[in-house]
Order: structure tokens, then C-alpha cells, then sequence
């Protein structure tokens, strides 16, 4: 089965561009506002992080699968700010059992979803035992993890390395402030980056200045010969490199 997996994903490597240039746009915060369901009409490969128990996460991502999107479980984390986390939020007071069960009652409302990734959390991602418990689960369930790097000190990727978990991490965000020339700015960021390594992932949230700027941008990034891509397709090729580097297999990424 292993030496079957490993010609599975080396016909996959053989078959990604050398000169590939692949950004992966992940939507955050999407479910509180009816609004959100617009985001849908965005062209090209988005993936949209989905907050677990809002008004309208759950008609999103009935909808979003109607269109074979790719969906993010967006988890609350405690931040290091005293900040509003919403429902379903992980926090540093939880023992294992209530971290995991809330965990798995958010992943249980959204089936869609191929992964997750954290929501403010430069708190409980610093901690390494929250984040045991976290890829406990996500390895369970065969799901990845996407950690928004909202601190430098996140162990997240670490562990999750440590638990098999297959994971990746923002390299930019495209709105923290909400100005069309930072848009740009972040937005050649992302760019330059997929060029030097043939993939960047960006991070951007539902604000109506970032959607109407990406509606925008997108049919200009594909004219210039870039590919929008799920999320979990840089993911697979991250571990594909991984793999060829290091002549191990790489952890299985379920399909939805």
C-alpha cells in the first residue's frame, strides 16, 4: 500500500509544472452575514474558512459544495488580546476533553470541510498540549491543518508534524488594513512568492473592499499566468517535495 501511495504521488509531482506559479486564496471569517453567501459569485479556485455555528455557515457550505468548493473548518482560538472569540471557540482553560469536544461538535456541524485552520488563536497555538489535543483530532478525522500564523511563536505546525497531521501555513494577508493600494501591495507579495517557489497561500476575509478587489484581480492574475488552486492541492505538493527530498511518504489528504 505504501510503495503504491508513493507512485501515486510521484506520477503527481512528475505532472506539476516546473515553472508552476500557484496561489491559494483562503476566505476567512465567512458564516456571520448573509453577504457572505455573495463571496460565491468570486472567480476562480477559492477556498473559504467557514466560523462553526453562525447564522449562515451552514447554508454557505450546502451552497459552496453545490459548487465543488473547498472548505475550511475556521476555528476560534484564544488570542493573546482579550478578544470576543464567538461559538465553538478553543480556549487555554479547557482540559483535553472539552478541547476535543468542541472541536468535534464544530467539525460535526460542517461534514464539507477538507481541513481547518485557526481564527485569531496567537494565544493557544503558542501551547503546545492544546495543540496535541487539536491533531489528535484532525488526524482522526484525515483532515489538514492550516495554521494562519497569527503569531510567530505557534507551535502548531510543529505538532502537527509530530502527529502526522499534513499542514501548511499562511504566508500572507492581503487586508489587515483596508486600503486598495495595501491590497496591492500584499497582493505582489503573494506573487512574488508563488514565483520564487512555485506556490504561496494568502489569506484575505469578506470585508466588501476586499471582494470587490479580488473580483478585480483574479481574472488579472490568471491572464498573467497564474493558477488559483485549492488549498489542499499546495498542501499535497508541499509533501510531494517533501517526500521526494526526503524519499519518505507523504500523509494522505482525504478528498470532500
Amino acid at each position: 500500500m505504501r510503495s503504491l501511495l508513493w507512485l501515486l504521488l510521484s506520477v503527481f509531482y512528475l505532472a506539476i509544472p516546473l515553472h508552476a506559479k500557484q496561489i491559494a486564496i483562503v476566505i476567512d471569517d465567512v458564516g456571520n452575514h448573509q453577504r457572505d453567501l455573495n463571496l460565491l459569485s468570486l472567480p476562480g479556485e477559492l477556498t473559504f474558512a467557514i466560523l462553526p455555528h453562525t447564522p449562515y455557515s451552514q447554508k454557505f457550505a450546502y451552497l459552496a459544495s453545490q459548487q465543488s468548493k473547498e472548505l475550511l473548518l475556521h476555528v476560534p482560538m484564544q488570542a493573546i488580546e482579550d478578544k470576543a472569540l464567538g461559538p465553538g471557540a478553543l480556549t487555554l482553560d479547557m482540559d483535553k476533553q472539552t478541547l476535543q469536544m468542541t472541536l468535534g461538535h464544530a467539525l460535526a456541524s460542517l461534514p464539507q470541510v477538507s481541513g481547518v485552520n485557526n481564527h485569531m488563536g496567537s494565544a493557544l497555538t503558542q501551547y503546545s498540549d492544546p495543540m496535541k489535543w487539536t491533531m489528535e483530532v484532525l488526524r482522526k478525522r484525515d483532515l489538514y491543518f492550516l495554521d494562519s500564523r497569527t503569531t510567530n511563536e505557534s507551535q502548531a505546525q510543529t505538532v502537527a508534524d509530530l502527529y502526522g497531521v499534513a499542514n501548511i501555513a499562511r504566508q500572507v494577508f492581503l487586508d489587515n488594513e483596508k486600503q486598495e493600494t495595501y491590497f496591492a501591495q500584499q497582493l505582489n507579495e503573494a506573487k512574488s512568492i508563488a514565483l520564487r517557489n512555485g506556490q504561496s497561500v494568502l489569506i484575505a476575509h469578506p470585508y466588501p473592499e476586499t471582494v470587490a478587489f479580488l473580483h478585480a484581480q483574479i481574472p488579472l492574475l490568471l491572464e498573467q499566468g497564474y493558477e488559483l488552486v485549492p488549498l489542499s492541492q499546495l498542501v499535497r505538493t508541499r509533501y510531494i517535495q517533501l517526500a521526494k527530498n526526503t524519499g519518505t511518504v507523504a500523509p494522505s489528504i482525504a478528498e470532500k
